[in-house]
C-alpha cells in the first residue's frame, strides 16, 4: 500500500504539471495522469499545489555564541520547519577552539539524535593549524562537502586571508565549496568600540558598526580567491548592492562562485526595525544587519534574475527576554561547565537572550527566528506580489538548495526515484503570523501580524507525514543524516 497524491498540480523548477504522484515507502515511485488510487492511501489534493519539501541551507540550531545557546534545537527547529513546508536543513558544525574538525563533528552529531526532519552538515573552520587543513578531505568521507569560514567576528571566530586561501586550495582540490560570512572584522573591530565610547549604545549601531561597505569588500575579496584558486564560492546571507555587484562580477569573469540571500532581509528595515524606540531593535540584529528598502529592491531583482541563487534563513533564535541573572551565577560558579545541565535541572527557566546587550548593542546575540515563516512569506510576497513565478520559487527554496549542496535528485523535485519529501499547498488559505501560534521557541516573530496566503496543509519526509494541519505527526529520532557529493554545479 502506497500513499498517492491525487488531483493536485505538481509544481518543480522546470514547470508545472495536473498529474498525480504515487509514494511507495520513502521515495517517490510514479508519476502520471489519473493514477489509480486502488490499493492505496489516497490523499486529495484537488485545489491544491504538490511541491518538493522546502530546504533551509543556512541554520543554526543549539549554538553557543554570545554567551547563550539559540533556542530551538534539532527538536523545536525541526518541527516549527516542518510547519512552514521545510523538509531538510543543513546546520553548520563549529570547530572548537584547539580542537578537530571531528571534535566537532561528534558534538553535533549528538544534537542530531533527536532529529524529526532530515539534516545534513556544513564544517565551519575556526582554528586551520596544519594538522586541521589535513583534516579537511576526510570530510568528504563524512558525508560533508561544504567548508564555512567567517571572514567577521574578530577574536571569535574570524580567520585571516592567509587560511581563507590555504582552505580553498584544499576544497578546491577535492571538490568542497567553501562558504564565506563576508564582513570586514578587523573593519568592524575598529568602528565598534568608538561608537561605545561615543555613548552610541542602542541596537540601531550595529548597523553602524557593520555598514554595507564592510560586506562588499569582503565579498569581493573572496570572489578574487574563488579566481586565484579554483575554489567553489558561496556568499551566505547577502543583503546590499555593494556585495551583490562583487559577486555578479566574478560570476561574469567566470569565477565559480554562488551566493545566497535570506527572507528577513527582503522586508526588514534598520531604520524602522533597529531604530524602533526603546531596547525594541535588539529583535532584529543580526549579521550582516538589515539595511535599507533600496537594498530590499537589489534583492528582488537578484534573487529572480540572478545572480543570488538561494534562499535561506540564518535561523538562530534568542529570547528577546531571557534570564541573564541566575545564569551568570551558575556561569561563574562552574566555568567548565554545561549550561544545557542547568536548564535540565529547571526546564522552566528561559536562557540568556537579547538583553544580554542592554546598554552595550555589541553584547546582543546575533540571530533571528525565519526557518518556519521562510517559505510561507516568500510565496506570498514573491509569487502572489508577482516577484516572481512559482517555479522560480521551488527553484530557490527547494532545487538549487539540493543541487548546489550535493543532494539533488534525491532532494528538491518531484521526481521518480526522489524522496518523498512533499508538501501538500492551499494557495488560498490564510494564515496569520504571531509568536502566539508559531512553532519556534521565541518570544517574538519577525513578521508578527503579516497575514499570507498559501500555506502548507499537509507536510511528509521520506513518505511519513509529519504535518496535518496544525497537528503534529512527527517524533525524535525520525530524520536522517544526508550525506552529501563533491563537485556540485555552480547555480
Amino acid at each position: 500500500m502506497g500513499i498517492l497524491f491525487k488531483g493536485g498540480t505538481v509544481i518543480n523548477a522546470d514547470g508545472k504539471h495536473r498529474v498525480d504522484v504515487l509514494v511507495e515507502g520513502e521515495t517517490i515511485a510514479q508519476i502520471g495522469a489519473d493514477l489509480s488510487p486502488d490499493g492505496h492511501q489516497v490523499i486529495d489534493c484537488a485545489g491544491k499545489l504538490v511541491m518538493p519539501g522546502g530546504i533551509d541551507v543556512h541554520t543554526h540550531l543549539d549554538l553557543p555564541f554570545g554567551g547563550t545557546y539559540s533556542n530551538d534545537d534539532f527538536s523545536t527547529g525541526h518541527r516549527a520547519a516542518a510547519f512552514g513546508g521545510t523538509t531538510s536543513h543543513i546546520d553548520f558544525v563549529i570547530q572548537p577552539k584547539g580542537g578537530s574538525l571531528h571534535d566537532g563533528l561528534a558534538t553535533w552529531r549528538k544534537k542530531a539524535e533527536k532529529a524529526q526532519i532530515d539534516y545534513a552538515f556544513h564544517m565551519a573552520i575556526t582554528d586551520l593549524r596544519p594538522e586541521v587543513l589535513e583534516e579537511i578531505p576526510s570530510m568528504v568521507d563524512e558525508g560533508i562537502t561544504s567548508l564555512k569560514l567567517f571572514m567577521a567576528y574578530k577574536n571569535v571566530f574570524q580567520i585571516d586571508d592567509t587560511t581563507l586561501f590555504r582552505a580553498m586550495k584544499v576544497a578546491a582540490k577535492h571538490g568542497m565549496i567553501v562558504m564565506v560570512h563576508a564582513e570586514n572584522g578587523d573593519v568592524e573591530a575598529e568602528l565598534t568600540p568608538a561608537l561605545l565610547a561615543a555613548g552610541k549604545t542602542d541596537p540601531i549601531y550595529h548597523s553602524h558598526s557593520r555598514p554595507p561597505e564592510i560586506e562588499g569588500e569582503a565579498t569581493n575579496r573572496a570572489v578574487m580567491m574563488s579566481g586565484l584558486t579554483g575554489c567553489s564560492l558561496y556568499v551566505v546571507h547577502m543583503t546590499c548592492q555593494s556585495a551583490v555587484e562583487a559577486l555578479s562580477r566574478g560570476r561574469a569573469l567566470g569565477y565559480p562562485v554562488m551566493g545566497e540571500t535570506c527572507i528577513q532581509y527582503f522586508f526588514l528595515t534598520a531604520e524602522e526595525h533597529l531604530g524602533a524606540p526603546g531596547f525594541e531593535g535588539a529583535k532584529f540584529v543580526c549579521s550582516p544587519p538589515i539595511r535599507t528598502k533600496h537594498d530590499q529592491e537589489v534583492l528582488w531583482h537578484a534573487i529572480n534574475r540572478g545572480p543570488l541563487s538561494i534562499v535561506s534563513t540564518d535561523h538562530c533564535d534568542f529570547w528577546y527576554e531571557g534570564g541573564v541573572g541566575p545564569y551568570e551565577e551558575w556561569a561563574a560558579n562552574h566555568p567548565n561547565g554545561d549550561w544545557h545541565e542547568y536548564e535540565a535541572q529547571d526546564p522552566t527557566y528561559r536562557r540568556p537572550g537579547k538583553e544580554r546587550g542592554k546598554g552595550n548593542f555589541a553584547k546582543i546575540p546575533n540571530g533571528l527566528p525565519a526557518i518556519e515563516d521562510r517559505m510561507m512569506v516568500l510565496w506570498h510576497a514573491g509569487v502572489n506580489g508577482g516577484r516572481m513565478t512559482a517555479e522560480r520559487f521551488v527553484e530557490v527554496s527547494c532545487t538549487n538548495p539540493a543541487k548546489v549542496f550535493g543532494m539533488y535528485p534525491r532532494k528538491g523535485a518531484i521526481v521518480v526515484g526522489a524522496d518523498a519529501d512533499i508538501a501538500v499547498w492551499d494557495p488560498d488559505k490564510e494564515h496569520t503570523i504571531s509568536a502566539k501560534t508559531h512553532h519556534m521557541v521565541c518570544d517574538y516573530n519577525l513578521f508578527e501580524g503579516m497575514t499570507v496566503r498559501g500555506v502548507p496543509v499537509q507536510v511528509f519526509v521520506r513518505g511519513k507525514q509529519v504535518v496535518d494541519g496544525d497537528q503534529w505527526l512527527g517524533h525524535n529520532g525520525y530524520g536522517k543524516f544526508i550525506p552529501r557529493k563533491p563537485f556540485a554545479p555552480i547555480i
